[in-house]
């Protein structure tokens, strides 16, 4: 069966990510037990990912980059933002169980949608806050096999995700 827009697809896959022609590095790698499988034509993956699987069959093999322009963005030095600290204060007292170095906050925008940023320093006044994706101004690689092509169940396409192994479960 070939993967087009309805089918559900299985893929194994080594990924690995480079800023700047620079070495790249181990993202994830999914295994034959635990694959990656997705609604294909539904839009939740990259486009670019579609495009390059679409057409293949079962035991195809794929190979392909995806640049940081088509897969999470440029780095923006914008999104790097200082918060004042006073933000963080939950009962009186700065969150530093919450609010540390490293770790990935949710925020929300002026509008009220979640954001996720990375606490990047904090000192007296600020807390920085990077709210680029964490892949961005990566180039993204793709090795692996098509596991397995499937016909969506109508329940699949309504939800417009899929059920059952590996997907979605009720």
């Amino acid at each position: 069966m070939t993967i087009t827009d309805d089918k559900v697809v299985s893929v194994n896959y080594y990924l690995t990510a480079s800023k700047n022609n620079g070495p790249e590095e181990l993202i994830e790698e999914t295994t034959t037990d635990h694959p990656f499988v997705f609604l294909f034509g539904f839009g939740g993956v990259l486009p670019d990912f579609e495009s390059a699987l679409a057409g293949k069959q079962k035991g195809d093999k794929f190979d392909f980059k995806i640049s940081a322009e088509n897969g999470y963005g440029n780095y923006e030095k914008e999104y790097l933002i200082q918060i004042d600290r006073q933000a963080f204060i939950v009962d009186g007292e700065f969150d530093h169980s919450r609010v540390k170095v490293g770790n990935d906050l949710e925020m929300s925008d002026a509008d009220g949608n979640p954001l996720m940023g990375k606490v990047i320093s904090i000192n007296d006044q600020h807390v920085e806050m990077d709210f680029n994706h964490p892949l961005a101004g990566n180039e993204l690689h793709f090795i692996g096999e098509i596991l397995d092509v499937r016909e969506a169940t109508a329940e699949e396409l309504e939800h417009g995700h899929v059920h059952g192994p590996h997907g979605h479960h009720h």
